[in-house]
């Protein structure tokens, strides 16, 4: 009996290493989309880039003048997308900026746009 018992919890600890936990397609950092990009000017002050853009994810105090907005998205541990797209500033105002950006809002979603004139531009 006391053998049975044994080979029972044996095969279940061993059914165990078999499974995985499911893990969370969880986005992080600032997700910036060509149609926020195509909003900045060179000369628009921080104030109006934050509010195009949203808060920086990384402002260094080292280079105050540089914001980077980072984007990161794994499915599993795979990692399925990862954006870095900077600003530069020289005082206030914008006089660079590049990087990766994700398609527009639509496509991100999987929602298209309730005006069929919208999916024309």
């Amino acid at each position: 009996m006391r053998t049975l018992l044994i080979a029972f919890l044996l095969a279940g600890l061993s059914a165990c290493s078999y499974l995985t936990p499911y893990k969370l397609e969880v986005p992080q950092g600032n997700a910036v989309t060509a149609d926020q990009v195509a909003k900045l000017k060179i000369g628009m002050s921080r104030s109006q880039v934050r509010f195009a853009l949203g808060t920086p994810m990384l402002a260094d105090a080292f280079h105050p003048d540089r914001w980077d907005y980072l984007y990161y998205e794994s499915t599993g541990s795979k990692v399925a997308q990862n954006k870095r797209y900077y600003v530069q500033f020289e005082g206030d105002r914008l006089i660079s900026m590049g990087g990766e950006t994700l398609p527009a809002r639509a496509v991100i979603t999987g929602q298209a746009p309730a005006n069929p004139r919208e999916q024309a531009k």
